[in-house]
Order: C-alpha cells, then structure tokens, then sequence
C-alpha cells in the first residue's frame, strides 16, 4: 500500500519561504515515478504545481510558480520537497503531494493532469498573508 506523509507548510507574509516535503513508502522503491505536489484554494479546483521524474530529475513547473518554486527528489529516503520561495498571498492553498504508481511501465513524461496521479497526501495547509 503506497503511503504519502506529507510536513511543512504554515503561515508566512508576502516575500516569505516555506519548504514542503512528502516521503513516499509502501511500493517498488526506488523505481522511477512521476511525483510532485497539487494544490487547490478554497473555491477553485485542484491545479497542478510542480513535479519531478525522479529516473533522471526532470523537473515541470505551472508557470505561475517558475522561478519561485523548487522541486527536489532525495532517492535516498524517496522523499519529494518543495522549496517555497517569494510567496505571494495568491499562493494560499492545501498543498498536495501526488505520486503515478499506475500499473504498467511508469511514463518519464509528468504532466499537470489529477488523473495521472493515482496517490495522494493528506494535504498541508499554505497560507500567505498581504
């Protein structure tokens, strides 16, 4: 049973950083697999943020976090974080970690798409005050 244990996260001013991190366990480690993080405000629906092929770290950015965010992959402890920097008040959501552990040979294209992704966090709360 694939497991995702989300940390981090909190409140923090605009201009501020927060580092988020989701350890994986509970399947076919260390294989390479589409893993990165979701989010979704209150109201809106969930977009995708960032991920990483952890085979050869390609990493994918929505464009309104590029330059801002940073996605990391340690094999070593199969752990995902997302490094959090110039926050905006706009960046205010449940942050998600998502991982693809569909059937089959894993895909090394990770996309922006929820149905990629069949394994989610429990979510962690961002919020960023003006």
């Amino acid at each position: 049973q694939v497991h995702l244990a989300e940390s981090g996260g909190g409140s923090v001013q605009a201009g501020g950083s927060l580092r988020l991190s989701c350890r994986a366990t509970g399947y076919d480690w260390p294989s390479s697999r589409c893993m990165g993080w979701f989010r979704q405000a209150p109201g809106q629906e969930r977009e995708g943020v960032a991920f990483i092929y952890t085979g050869d770290r390609t990493t994918y950015y929505t464009d309104s976090v590029k330059g801002r965010f940073t996605i990391a992959h340690d094999t070593a402890i199969n752990t995902v974080s997302l490094q959090m920097d110039s926050l905006k008040p706009e960046d205010t959501a449940i942050y998600y970690c998502a991982v693809d552990h569909r059937p089959g040979p894993p895909p090394r294209l990770c996309t922006m798409q929820s149905n990629q992704y069949n394994y989610y966090g429990q979510g962690t709360q961002v919020t960023v005050s003006s």
